[in-house]
């Protein structure tokens, strides 16, 4: 062996012995970001829910909707679909959120000619009086639901002394049409009867 061999050998086994992979994982810091990760997502969702609850409270004073008559009488309309909440009239980003109001649900709706009866799996059923309506216009958006335009059927409607927009969505949104001329043509000969 020449001494050019073996000077490589040496080299080479130097090397060898030196180099080191560098490490695919650093397990703690991977760890730790992720436990970083999770408490902040459950900081941010705890904080969700005690400005919902805080809403709630603010919102304490509104009387709770009526409960729906054990015979309302024959229904005019029926329809179903979706419930996406109820905000102050007017002010389509301010959810109400008091007495399940901001509950979103599947609902069942009827109109008769003792109110409107909203029934939600699920959620908290409630009956909107006849003398209490106000208005129902087709309209695109309430709080954290935005649609085409006329998507949405919104019924005004007065809880205590406070003027209140509940939004709806059919499963067919062709029947919208009519229940805005019905619930407007019976809020008008109601009003008239005043």
């Amino acid at each position: 062996m020449t001494l050019i061999d073996l000077s490589a050998a040496a080299h080479t086994a130097v090397l060898a012995a030196s180099e080191k992979s560098a490490p695919v994982t650093d397990w703690p810091a991977r760890i730790g970001w992720l436990v970083g990760i999770v408490l902040f997502v459950a900081l941010v969702y705890w904080l969700m829910r005690e400005g919902w609850k805080w809403r709630g409270t603010l919102q304490s004073d509104l009387p709770e909707p009526p409960d729906a008559p054990t015979e309302p009488g024959e229904a005019t309309l029926t329809m179903s679909g979706r419930y996406h909440g109820s905000t102050t009239a007017g002010q389509w980003l301010d959810r109400i959120v008091a007495h399940g109001l901001g509950t979103r649900s599947r609902v069942e709706l009827t109109l008769t000619h003792a109110g409107l009866v909203v029934v939600r799996p699920g959620a908290r059923d409630f009956f909107v009086p006849a003398a209490r309506l106000r208005e129902a216009r087709l309209d695109k958006g309430i709080a954290g639901k935005v649609l085409t335009e006329g998507g949405l059927l919104v019924v005004t409607w007065e809880l205590g002394d406070k003027l209140i927009d509940s939004g709806f969505r059919s499963d067919h949104a062709a029947e919208h049409n009519e229940w805005v001329d019905t619930l407007n043509q019976m809020i008008n000969t109601t009003e008239g009867a005043r």
